[in-house]
């Protein structure tokens, strides 16, 4: 038998009015588009015309830095992607949420539901989320150290997989004859005691379309990478150069692969923030219109807390101090931290330069230029071991999508990179992946 050709996955993360930072400052954002259903909506609809395989909603517990440097609104993402089922029919829908401030039932039951509703086509992205502004929405004084939280991560998906079967698939039989809905021997509860949780169950509602929502994941710390390598279907990473690219994809398939895993059913999405024009000069000029937007002290705030140092200590015209903390004194974001000081590093950049460099995507790739040289850029990376696909961030919204979906997703198609129909209906079948089977069933030695 033939092994199918491999085929590219896109995935659209959708950051309000674009990733750019000072995207929302251009004449045609909505500045409000952050709280606007229609806008979503909109986008939705673009991504699913153009045959992506998924769209991402980033989340936080907390408020995204200072307000008043761009729009902060975040609704809540079970909710609005609920929304955009009824306004799609194929595209996958992937929620982030955190394992640090949600309990495996409720979460549980809110990706059950999501899956549900859209007919199949949920996904998790599963966060520790790093911040102590967050751990003090949630009662506590500081956030927990970067091992306890993915030590409770761990625990926490082990229980929601548990409580997504304790309904087997062939539970309800809807007997109206015998007056029989569900066989109660089918549906057991999960009876789980560990150190951060106790759940009885079941879940109160039937095993959805999927059985598990993909699960996704994006820390790249090296807890990041063998959580991922050990739970993980789907990857978002931040990999700013090919050859970190092709690095990171090696030794994440490896841990898979040493996790007993078949590394080729664990896909890995870079992000690209792709700045589109008709001419390389005029994608430049888009990009450095965007940069003159930027207000430094807003962001000079964002980088000083992500590096963990004072502001004043980031002078905007000097480059970083030597003396940063290293990664292991850092209880946040560690690997987004390491790859912004290498950038910074290595191309000996004063802070306002890396102040502009990070505006346009917080550390993942960005690339200037024309849609064949988008196009080339995302083959390159695909056909030589850096990425299965793209996590594809637009600088500006809707603009940005619109111009990637009309000028490089049909050059993909073209060169047979990219489906030019969907073959499938749920999430999983998008990216290639097999339905779970329900392990508690076959446990209980249920046919």
């Amino acid at each position: 038998m033939s092994t199918p050709e491999r085929r590219l996955h896109l995935n659209l993360f959708i950051h309000d009015t674009g990733h750019h930072e000072a995207s929302w400052r251009l004449p045609e954002s909505d500045p409000h588009a952050d709280v606007d259903l229609a806008h979503y909506q909109r986008l939705a609809r673009c991504a699913e015309e153009a045959r992506f395989d998924s769209l991402f909603l980033a989340d936080s517990p907390s408020l995204w830095g200072d307000p008043g440097r761009r729009p902060s609104g975040s609704l809540e993402p079970t909710v609005l992607l609920t929304a955009l089922a009824t306004a799609t029919s194929r595209i996958g829908l992937i929620a982030t949420a955190s394992t640090s401030y949600n309990e495996p039932y409720n979460l549980a039951r809110r990706f059950a539901s999501l899956d549900h509703i859209s007919g199949g086509r949920a996904g998790w992205n599963i966060v520790t989320t790093a911040g102590d502004a967050a751990a003090r929405n949630f009662g506590l004084d500081r956030q927990p150290t970067h091992a306890e939280r993915y030590e409770r991560a761990a625990e926490f998906l082990e229980v929601s997989t548990l409580l997504w079967d304790s309904w087997q698939d062939d539970a309800v039989v809807a007997d109206k004859e015998r007056g029989v809905h569900a066989e109660a021997e089918r549906v057991r509860p999960v009876s789980h005691v560990g150190k951060h949780f106790r759940v009885d169950g079941p879940l109160n509602l039937p095993r959805s379309p999927q059985g598990h929502p993909l699960l996704v994941q994006a820390g790249s710390s090296e807890d990041g990478k063998d959580f991922a390598a050990r739970h993980a279907e789907a990857v978002f990473t931040a990999q700013p150069t090919f050859e970190e690219g092709r690095a990171f994809y090696a030794d994440v398939k490896r841990r898979a692969a040493a996790a007993g895993r078949d590394p080729a059913r664990l896909k890995i999405l870079p992000g690209i923030v792709p700045v589109i024009g008709d001419s390389e000069a005029g994608a430049r000029a888009l990009e450095e219109e965007l940069d003159r937007l930027i207000q430094p002290e807003y962001a000079r705030l964002q980088l000083a807390a992500l590096l963990g140092v004072a502001p004043e200590r980031l002078p905007l015209d000097d480059e970083l101090p030597d003396d940063l903390p290293e990664e292991e004194e850092i209880e946040g974001a560690r690997s987004r931290r390491t790859l912004v000081v290498e950038v910074a590093r290595r191309e000996r950049l004063t802070t306002r330069q890396l102040i502009g460099r990070l505006g346009g995507g917080r550390g993942h790739r960005t690339f200037s230029g024309t849609a064949d040289q988008v196009a080339d850029t995302i083959e390159h990376w695909f056909r030589h071991g850096a990425a299965d696909g793209f996590n594809i961030m637009p600088a500006v919204l809707p603009s940005g999508l619109e111009a990637f979906a009309d000028r490089v997703v049909p050059i993909l198609q073209e060169r047979g990179l990219f489906r030019t129909e969907y073959t499938g209906t749920t999430l999983r079948e998008h990216y290639g992946l097999p339905r779970p089977a329900d392990r508690r069933g076959r446990d209980r030695g249920q046919p």
